[in-house]
């Protein structure tokens, strides 16, 4: 492999990590539009229990979710990438915690131990985006949630004002 492939092999993975990031970022600062733009146009995602079928699909389960979540944080752990031309996979290890309704008029934190499996394809303009994702629930506590916090989602959150740059703008990536 030339110093050229080897560079752009690294640019590729890395580009690769960063939509893995930017999910997070879409999903606990529900932005729906970001979450879109992560997904091919014939992309599938496979949430277990919760969601299976087109990504499409799975941003509209998304959106109707986001007024019953008043907090989500998924923190990447490991993430193993493996790239060649314009295809990938990968392993994402994270952890996800969600605030949630208890159906009793309380809370619950639903915390979850997750791997996202993950087909990848380098689209037409040239931005990475998820062709297939497959999770799996590794581990799965729910408990009563008597917390609070910021609670950071939304338009308001601090991290639109701190951080001006494109990268961090709301909506689809430019």
């Amino acid at each position: 492999m030339s110093e050229g492939d080897r560079l752009r092999h690294l640019l590729d993975r890395e580009a690769i990590r960063e939509l893995g990031m930017l999910y997070s970022r879409a999903i606990d600062r529900h932005d729906i539009a970001l979450l879109r733009d992560l997904y091919t146009e014939d992309a599938t995602d496979s949430h277990g229990d919760t969601y299976d079928g087109p990504a499409s699909g799975y941003c509209d389960f998304i959106e109707r979710a986001f007024p019953h979540m008043p907090y989500s944080g998924h923190h990447i752990c490991n993430h193993l990438v493996s790239v060649e031309g314009d295809e990938g996979e990968g392993e994402i290890y994270a952890l996800a915690w969600h605030v949630i309704p208890d159906g009793a008029g309380g809370r619950l934190e639903d915390f979850m131990a997750v791997r996202y499996i993950d087909n990848y394809r380098r689209s037409a303009d040239g931005k990475w985006r998820f062709a297939k994702r497959v999770v799996t629930y590794d581990l799965k506590i729910r408990r009563p949630f008597t917390g609070g916090g910021l609670m950071g989602q939304g338009a308001d959150d601090p991290s639109y004002s701190a951080c001006a740059q494109s990268l961090f703008r709301r909506g689809a990536r430019g």
